[in-house]
């Protein structure tokens, strides 16, 4: 590929189409990046990729730090593509709240996947990003359905108050829990665990497999006393070892029964639909927000440095901003 031409949205199109890798990621730059030359490669590259997308199957994994997420992706995404199936893994890495930084450390954590041609794994900081993804996961999804990628597993930053944002983007959302730890250990809310369409006890190998078997049962019966999925499904609660490799050919079981039935009921078609509409939601949310701070941006300053020196409350001055905002006009005299 010609270096001057690599972001140009037909010229990865033809290459991502083509099980270009590379490309892949390239496009998958373009669409995260936040320089304003950008947005409108990244909008044109989209809008080729979307009638491609759309035919694979979306998979939110969640859980607690430690639980084993890129254990488990690596040993059932291996089991993927062993069964014939081309597998994207886009993996959310915590960034750092001092600097922004990100330990983008999967690919070492999932080093065999990492190393199979029927396998793409994508590493992305998750920024400010509430939710536990990156502020362009769903159109990193869109991209590697379109490159036919028929799995795609979107790996979380951890179970935390705002870890919903999963559910928003996949058709399972599926959570990892740690044998013989509750919910308040694990700093799990109930909430999460009502998102679930599938929970997994993980880690369930050696001195820990009777507890795995314990916490199953717990969870178990706990689920029957949520409310009934929009799905009309009953949640599965089960038990593996990615470590040992054991239970994933019940996961994958159970996930193409899940498949099979929300796509025969049309519950998928509706959730699709359903996610569009926050997709949209959002994408103007995201446009509206950097419009403001480059067309308001010194007023933010200014109100900013007013509320930290307490010479302001945060509600005046977010009513101040957006008075300046619907006057279409900013402050000419802000220092």
């Amino acid at each position: 590929m010609n270096p001057r031409d690599e972001l140009a949205p037909d010229v990865l199109f033809r290459a991502l189409r083509q099980g270009d890798r590379v490309a892949l990621g390239r496009a998958i730059t373009l669409v995260e990046s936040t320089l304003p030359a950008h947005r409108e490669q990244a909008a044109e590259l989209v809008s080729l990729c979307l009638p491609f997308s759309g035919q694979g199957f979306r998979i939110g994994i969640s859980g607690a730090p430690g639980v084993g997420k890129s254990t488990f992706i690596e040993a059932f995404g291996s089991l993927l593509t062993l069964r014939g199936h081309r597998v994207a893994v886009l993996a959310i890495d915590p960034s750092s709240g001092l600097n922004r930084g990100s330990i983008l450390g999967d690919k070492t954590r999932m080093d065999r996947l990492s190393r199979d041609p029927a396998a793409f794994i994508r590493p992305s900081p998750a920024g400010s990003t509430l939710g536990g993804v990156a502020r362009k996961t769903r159109e990193a999804i869109l991209l590697c359905e379109a490159a036919g990628y028929d799995r795609v597993l979107v790996e979380t930053v951890g179970v935390g108050q705002s870890e919903t944002a999963v559910q928003a983007m996949t058709d399972l959302f599926l959570l990892l829990l740690l044998p013989g730890a509750g919910d308040e250990l694990q700093g799990i809310k109930r909430g999460v665990v009502e998102m679930a369409d599938m929970i997994l006890v993980n880690k369930a190998d050696g001195a820990r497999a009777a507890l795995a078997e314990e916490s199953r049962l717990q969870y178990l019966r706990a689920v029957h006393l949520f409310p009934e999925k929009e799905s009309g499904l009953q949640v599965p609660v089960l038990k593996a070892s990615a470590l040992e490799h054991s239970g994933m050919e019940e996961v994958f079981q159970k996930m193409e029964e899940f498949r099979t039935a929300v796509q025969a009921s049309g519950y998928l078609i509706d959730r699709r639909r359903e996610q569009a509409g926050w997709w949209l939601k959002e994408s103007l949310m995201d446009q509206l927000s950097g419009w403001v701070f480059e067309r308001f941006g010194k007023d933010f300053t200014h109100w900013e440095r007013e509320v930290l020196e307490g010479r302001s409350s945060p509600f005046r001055a977010a009513d101040a901003i957006m008075a300046l905002i619907r006057g279409g006009e900013p402050s000419e005299d802000v220092s």
